[in-house]
C-alpha cells in the first residue's frame, strides 16, 4: 500500500498536524522522520493515506498548517519527494 509522509519540523507541529487531520475524519499517525529523508534527525513525520493526501492537504492549509515536505513511501519501502 502506498502512503504518504508529511514532515514536519518539530513533535509540536506533527501533533498539531495529526489533531487536524483527525478532527476532519483523516487517519493520521505520528513517527519520526526516516534518516532519508530528512538528514537533521529531528523532524517528525506524519503518515496519510494515498487517497486522502489532497483532502488532509486542503485541511492544513485551512488551518495554516503547511506541512515542510511531502514524501511518497512506496510498498517497496521507498521514499520521494513530492513537490506541490
Amino acid at each position: 500500500m502506498v502512503y504518504y509522509l508529511i514532515i514536519c519540523r518539530s513533535l509540536t507541529y506533527a501533533q498539531r498536524t495529526a489533531a487536524a487531520l483527525e478532527r476532519a475524519g483523516i487517519t493520521a499517525h505520528i513517527l519520526r522522520a526516516p534518516k532519508v529523508v530528512d538528514q537533521a534527525g529531528c523532524s517528525h513525520a506524519v503518515k496519510v493515506s494515498e487517497r486522502r493526501l489532497a483532502d488532509a492537504l486542503l485541511v492544513l492549509s485551512r488551518v495554516g498548517l503547511s506541512p515542510k515536505r511531502v514524501y511518497v513511501m512506496s510498498s517497496d519501502g521507498s521514499y520521494k519527494e513530492v513537490l506541490l
